[in-house]
Formats: C-alpha cells, structure tokens, sequence
C-alpha cells in the first residue's frame, strides 16, 4: 500500500512538472533548457524542482524583480548571449541556492551591489563580454563563497582591489580582468590579495603604463611560476610615453628597466602610533607592518643626531631580528618621532611606520598636587601667618607687654616692615589697616591696591 502511494505521488509530481514546462522549452529531470528559441520574455512558470536552467541566446533585455521566484533549488544559471542591459535589485530575490551565473555577453555597463546581494551561495560569476565601465566599490561585498570572477573583454578603467581581502572572500582563487582598459594598477592594494588570489589574477591585454613596480611584481610573479602570468607572458604589455607611444612586452624586454631601482618600489604606509613612556624605563618600538616575508631588511631613522652605530655599540640600542629598536634607558632627549622602513627586496615592496615617543620626567610617576590644590594650601598658610601675626606678636622685652590702648595704634605702626614683608609691599608703604571708626576689629586678610610710583609699588587704599 505504501509503494503505490509513493508512486502515485511520484507520477503526480512528474505531471505537475511537464504541466510547469514551457512550451518551447525543453525539461528533462531538474535541467531545463530554454536555449536559441527566440524568447523575449522570462518564462512566467518552470517546474518548481528546476536546479540547472539556461536561457542562452535570447532576446531578453532585463530581469525584473521576484525573476526566479518559487525556483528554490536553482543552483545553475545560464543567461549568457542575451541583450540584457539592466538587472533589478531585487531580480535574485531568494535564490540563495545559486552557485554558478552566467551573465557573460550581453548589454550590461555598471556592476553594482543590489542586484547580487542576495547570492550568498554564489561560487562563479561570469560577466564576461559586456559593455562594463565601472565596477561599484561594494560591488562583491557580502559574497563569502565566491570563488571565481570573470570580468575580462569590459572597458573597465579601474577595480576595487581594496574591498577583497582574505577575511572577506577566503575562497577566491580567480579573478580575470584581461582585455579591459586599465590604465594603472592599484599595487598598494594588489599586493595585500590573498595569495591564492594574486595567482589566479589576469590582468593582460590592457593599457598598463610601464614604471618600475609594475615591472617588478609581474616579473617577481613569473618567476614565482603563477600560472596567470607565465600562461600568457607575451600579452602582458605596457605603454611607454613618447612619441609616438610604444607598447613593450615588459616581460621580453627587461633592458627597457635597468634603470629601476629600490627607490622605485611599491610603498605601503602603517599607521602611526603614539608611545608614553618615563624616564629610565625600557622600551620597544615595533616595526610590525603588513609585511610577512621573512626575507627583510630594517633600518630606523632617530630623531636625535647621535651616531646610531655608535649607540647600538655601546649598548644604548638594541636593533632586534623582528626589526624592532630596544632603547635600554630611556633619557628625556630621545622624545620624537622615530620611523621604520621594511623592506622587501624580492616582491619590490617597502613599507614605512612612525612612532611618536614622549618620555616624561621620572618624578611625574607620582601623582603631582592639581592646581586648585596647591591654591588652596597656599591661602591656608597665608591665612595662619596673618592671624599669627595679629594674636601671638611675640613680646619686645622680658616681661609681655599689655595690649596696645585703643586710642592709639602707634605699637601697630612700629611694626609695619614685618606686615610688609608678609604682603609683599615695600616697607615704605603706607598700610590703611584699621578704619578710625572701628578700631576694635581684627583685618583678617587683607589685597592691598597698588599704584606705580617711579617702577615702585605702594600701596593706597584706593586708585587714584
């Protein structure tokens, strides 16, 4: 009973499948060929359990939104030979399954992000032979299982090299933009690719200028035996300036480059960064970049004019393998900006880091009184001296004196130099310290105002 159901349902799908073929189609399992019939309009149904689908050599000019809807096992795509022009963003749409896309030789002048933002699962895209000027910078951004890129016979002037890297597209090993119009390379950029990546990159039959790192890295490259330089050795050219302008075949003709030197290698820049150290302490400074050769040389620039050899002699240095300076002690004169070269000799690669060291006084160590702090003590002690001042006046004779009559302040006055002195005033001045008409009070603080008299101060109570 159960194997007639299983057949019956069977049978019934089959149907349902030959029902969903299109008419001019051809269905056959889960393959569907809808090739050279002449179609000018994308089948509005196909058998929902199609994974392999072409549509090669036909009239279609546009894949517009929910194209490939109900299509959950799609995983092959073949719409090469068309006339299509235009992708909607969204004409993907839930066709994460896709692995392989043939675009290749159709009408298509911008490669941007929207339209392949859904195909997550997508291994090859093959774009070959359109009308492509320009490739959007997030163009393959979010495509982690993207294995091979086939752009060559655009009119492609530039690519964004910067946006793969190997924690985003760990599996690419292809990427051709052969016979394009590229004019320069990014090699800052290009020789951070994955190294996968950098073997299987084609980038012949283009306009490339010659210089010196262009020649470098592709020479470096066929000597490494990367397959797509040594494949295609005699259609890696460049344009010499002149007139007229020559094309050189840089990798036959290395007499043309004998001139290059290291001072026209590639250079790559890290970023700075600063280091706060104190007085005696030992510090390392790295010269860590994205270099990972083994083969390389370093040499540092310091930003005082001792003789570098001589401190490394002597001990005061200390250039390690790894490339980083060991300052044994460091002194309060080697604050500045110290920088590093790496250097590449075999890729033709060198890459610069600064790093900006302060050294500070071995006594800042402990945390330093603030200046509110300080203020404050400072009028405390003041405010102790007056008052001493004004209550403990130490006696002028054997026996203690009895406090001065109220009606005269003549024993005040003889001692106006020490208040002075307290003040900061010349002993000469005149100290309006009491009020005739409330004798009685204690002047507990006291910012006597000044005026200028022949470059001396004196003090008034009041400006003139």
């Amino acid at each position: 009973m159960t194997s007639t159901v299983w057949i019956v349902l069977t049978a019934f799908w089959f149907h349902l499948s030959d029902a969903n073929c299109p008419p001019e189609c051809l269905c056959t399992s889960d393959i569907v060929n809808c090739g050279s019939v002449g179609m000018e309009r994308f089948p509005s149904v196909l058998p929902p359990t199609t994974s392999t689908l072409d549509i090669s050599h036909n009239r279609l000019t546009w894949l517009a939104p929910g194209t490939f809807h109900g299509l959950s096992r799609l995983n092959v795509l073949r719409i090469a030979h068309n006339q299509i022009s235009l992708l909607s963003p969204a004409a993907f749409h839930n066709t994460s399954t896709l692995h392989h896309l043939d675009l290749s030789s159709n009408r298509l002048q911008v490669v941007g992000k929207h339209p392949f933002q859904d195909l997550l699962g997508l291994e090859e895209l093959l774009l070959y032979n359109n009308h492509i000027t320009h490739v959007e910078n997030n163009a393959l951004v979010g495509l982690s299982n993207l294995k091979k890129v086939y752009l060559s016979l655009n009119q492609i002037t530039d690519f964004p090299f910067f946006s793969i890297r190997k924690h985003s597209h760990p599996k690419m090993v292809t990427l051709d933009l052969s016979s394009n119009r590229i004019t320069r390379l990014p090699l800052d950029d290009i020789v951070l690719l994955p190294l996968t990546l950098r073997r299987g990159l084609f980038i012949h039959n283009n306009s490339l200028e010659c210089d010196c790192s262009t020649y470098r890295i592709f020479w470096h490259w066929e000597k490494e035996g990367y397959e797509a330089v040594r494949d295609f050795k005699n259609e890696y050219s460049c344009r010499m300036f002149g007139d007229p302008l020559i094309s050189v075949n840089f990798l036959h003709s290395p007499r043309f480059f004998d001139d290059c030197t290291i001072e026209n290698m590639i250079s790559l820049i890290s970023p700075k960064a600063d280091m706060i150290v104190y007085e005696g302490d030992q510090v390392r400074l790295d010269c860590t970049g994205t270099l990972s050769n083994v083969v390389l040389s370093y040499s540092w620039v310091i930003p005082h004019q001792d003789n570098m050899t001589y401190l490394i002699q002597n001990g005061t240095l200390q250039l390690n393998k790894d490339g980083s300076l060991k300052i044994v002690s460091v002194q309060m004169r080697d604050s500045g900006i110290y920088r590093c070269l790496a250097v590449d000799k075999v890729r033709m690669i060198n890459e610069t880091r600064e790093v900006n060291l302060t050294v500070y006084p071995q006594l800042l160590r402990t945390e330093p009184f603030s200046t509110g702090y300080t203020t404050l003590m400072s009028c405390a002690i003041t405010l102790v001296l007056i008052l001493v001042y004004l209550y403990l006046t130490p006696c002028r004779c054997g026996c203690c004196r009895a406090p001065p009559n109220p009606s005269t302040i003549s024993s005040f006055g003889e001692d106006h130099q020490s208040l002075a002195f307290i003040f900061g005033v010349s002993p000469t001045a005149n100290l309006k310290l009491m009020d005739k008409s409330n004798l009685d009070k204690h002047l507990v603080f006291l910012e006597p105002l000044m005026e200028e008299t022949n470059m001396h101060l004196t003090a008034e109570g009041k400006a003139d």
